[in-house]
């Protein structure tokens, strides 16, 4: 029966060296109103699919849905769990979230054109995962405003009070490059202990929950024969003196999401699969 028939289209979550074992995809919640996840092949290589109301994948239903923060944290929610259900079998390459084809036959044909490329990036990530470092910045002093009765109103109080501020200022500016500089030190100790590294953009305060600025927001491709040099050095950085004025911590092993990218992207017509599906 065809997807059309069904109502339904093919998501595809990742690609996979290895086929998962049904019994380990089965009880895997994916996207909501979907089938239960499975495995297709193209080649040697495995795709983590399901099955997902057409409807809700349209295009301009996706999108609506997509601009939801809601919906968006709970169809990326999903999405992870596909991943990350294929992940303890081999390496695997995570798809763009959203990635949804026609049918089956349209997800295998995609994928087929790309094998190559995938198979190299299997071979890449291979015995490899991905550590997540972030460095922030020492909280800063809560500078406290002169007292009323300094007689900032009298001869030169202006003066004296704006030399104050700016000799603050000052000290936070250089505090804060001082920071940069130790992140930097930070990133390049931890980079000899891995195959590869990437920085990504620091995230906003309102994301961190934090009053310090994020200086370091790094991923690192480890080795797993490696792992514990790489962590031995993590805790080393974190207790030397000399890298005081910062928080270094760090999160993982995690599925090599920052590494797996494909040169080529799989090619994919989210907006054409979904509106036929849909009709």
């Amino acid at each position: 029966m065809s997807s059309s028939e069904t109502g339904t289209v093919t998501y595809l979550f990742a690609l996979s060296a290895a086929r998962p074992p049904e019994e380990a995809l089965s009880p895997v919640a994916g996207h909501p109103g979907g089938g239960p996840l499975r495995t297709l092949r193209a080649g040697r290589v495995h795709l983590v699919v399901q099955d997902v109301p057409a409807a809700a994948f349209a295009r301009e239903a996706l999108t609506d849905r997509l601009n939801r923060p809601e919906e968006l944290e709970r169809c990326a929610l999903a999405h992870h769990r596909g991943v990350a259900a294929a992940a303890p079998y081999g390496p695997v390459v995570p798809l763009p979230l959203a990635t949804v084809y026609l049918n089956d036959g349209n997800a295998v044909a995609a994928v087929a054109s790309q094998e190559r490329t995938v198979l190299d990036v299997f071979a890449r990530l291979t015995g490899r995962t991905e550590w997540a470092v972030k460095v922030h910045a020492a909280a800063p002093e809560t500078a406290a405003g002169p007292p009323a009765s300094s007689g900032e109103g009298g001869p030169g109080g202006g003066r004296s009070y704006l030399s104050r501020a700016s000799a603050r200022q000052r000290r936070e500016r250089d505090r804060h490059e001082t920071a940069r500089a130790v992140a930097r030190t930070v990133d390049r100790a931890l980079r000899a202990h891995a195959a590869d590294a990437t920085s990504h953009r620091p995230q906003s305060e309102q994301l961190t929950g934090r009053k310090a600025p994020q200086l370091l927001n790094a991923a690192y491709l480890v080795d797993d024969d490696r792992r514990a040099g790489f962590l031995a050095e993590l805790r080393r950085l974190r207790a030397d003196d000399r890298l005081a004025g910062v928080d270094v911590t760090w999160s993982g092993p995690w599925v090599p999401y920052s590494f797996a990218r494909l040169d080529e992207p799989v090619p994919t017509a989210l907006a054409a699969a979904a509106g036929e599906g849909a009709r």
